[in-house]
């Protein structure tokens, strides 16, 4: 295996963020529910992951400010514009699969 710095690994670890992050905000159509029930984690979550990491280095990050960093737009903006209303099938399978932290 190729042995990377710490900083080699950062950088790595960075772009594939971006291009996660990217990669959701092209696919619209993919609801948070459907993330959440298929893989245990939704844009929410990203930037929840995010607020934390930045709290971790004593950078104060609102809420509403890492949910604009994932979304590329206000979350406000973002819902408006593609969430629809969750079937109550997809509900029920969230409600069973929900994250502690959620």
């Amino acid at each position: 295996m190729v042995q990377l710095s710490e900083e080699q690994k950062r950088d790595l670890e960075a772009a594939a963020f971006r291009r996660l992050v990217d990669h959701l905000r092209q696919r619209t159509d993919v609801q948070n529910i459907d993330l959440m029930n298929l893989a245990g984690f939704c844009r929410n979550c990203l930037s929840n992951w995010y607020r934390d990491a930045a709290e971790a280095d004593d950078i104060d990050i609102s809420k509403e400010e890492s949910r604009e960093i994932v979304y590329g737009m206000p979350y406000a903006e973002w819902q408006a514009k593609y969430q629809l209303e969750a079937p109550a099938d997809k509900k029920a399978a969230f409600e069973v699969n929900r994250p502690k932290d959620h």
